[in-house]
């Protein structure tokens, strides 16, 4: 879906990032791109990967070019941590997505923000397991032990305006929010309850990982970290040397962990349903 905004009234219109000529036309008189548009479900992408080609890579080069065209000013373009060693094709076309990004070299500048899972968006398990409460049925559970980086809508939306603040061409901003298992998420609903939960274990699906990543040791190394209204952010700016000068100093340097879900900080019960609440999907 494509945002066009007039005389300080919003309109939506339908369109398709596969369709250039129809992005051309909604991205005339516009300034900023915040790209969101993708194919987002995992096992969708593993049965057919061509479309999530079609759309998260080859879309976003759509949106790139249709950019440059029309002289917006920046692209924010959405990331997730699934491109980060990806597994599944979903991951794999993000992160092609975000060196499509990266390698820009025209006016508009080009600027990813890569995140884990919003607590409450369809990307969650939070609002299935609700549902399941509601329904009275038993909840769907993967794995217990897996993690999954928790992260407020309203701490997504102040990186997002962050980017367009102070982003530079190929910039990479990156949030650190914390973490917790599955099993942890099932214990705050049950302390918010009061009540035991039926579960029912389903197994891993297609595609999916224990622990999810957000930054490879690489990128850990030039990462700029800083603080914004208690929000704790990383930049990694543009890679344009040999990844060597960062790490050589005249002797040999021990490379870093990649930042991930079961690495961050774990929340407890109580901070986890804290969190939910805090996110608006518990009164």
């Amino acid at each position: 879906m494509f945002v066009e905004r007039n005389d300080n009234n919003i309109e939506y219109v339908v369109g398709d990032i596969r369709d250039k000529s129809r992005i051309l036309k909604h991205f005339k008189d516009v300034d900023y791109v915040m790209h969101a548009a993708a194919l987002k479900h995992v096992p969708t992408g593993e049965q057919f990967p061509e479309e999530v080609i079609n759309t998260n890579v080859l879309g976003t080069k759509n949106v790139i070019e249709a950019a440059e065209e029309c002289s917006v000013e920046k692209i924010i373009n959405l990331s997730t941590d699934k491109a980060v060693y990806p597994i599944n094709a979903y991951g794999m076309s993000k992160a092609l997505a975000e060196k499509l990004m990266s390698a820009h070299t025209g006016d508009t500048v080009c600027v990813s923000l890569r995140y884990g899972n919003v607590i409450g968006s369809r990307g969650s398990v939070i609002p299935l397991f609700l549902d399941k409460v509601q329904k009275n049925l038993p909840l769907t559970i993967t794995n217990e032990n897996m993690t999954r980086f928790l992260l407020p809508l309203s701490h997504a939306v102040a990186l997002s305006k962050k980017c367009l603040e102070i982003g530079q061409g190929g910039d990479l901003f990156v949030i650190r929010p914390p973490a917790s298992t599955i099993k942890t998420v099932v214990e705050a609903l049950e302390l918010h309850y009061g009540k035991r939960l039926e579960k029912q274990i389903i197994g891993i699906r297609p595609g999916e990982k224990m622990d999810e990543t957000l930054l490879t040791p690489e990128e850990l190394c030039r990462a700029t970290t800083f603080t914004d209204k208690g929000i704790e952010y990383m930049k990694i700016p543009k890679l344009d040397a040999n990844i060597g000068d960062y790490f050589y100093h005249g002797k040999d340097v021990v490379m870093s962990e990649p930042f991930t879900s079961a690495n961050t900080r774990i929340l407890g019960t109580e901070e986890s349903l804290d969190l939910i609440k805090y996110a608006g999907l518990l009164e």
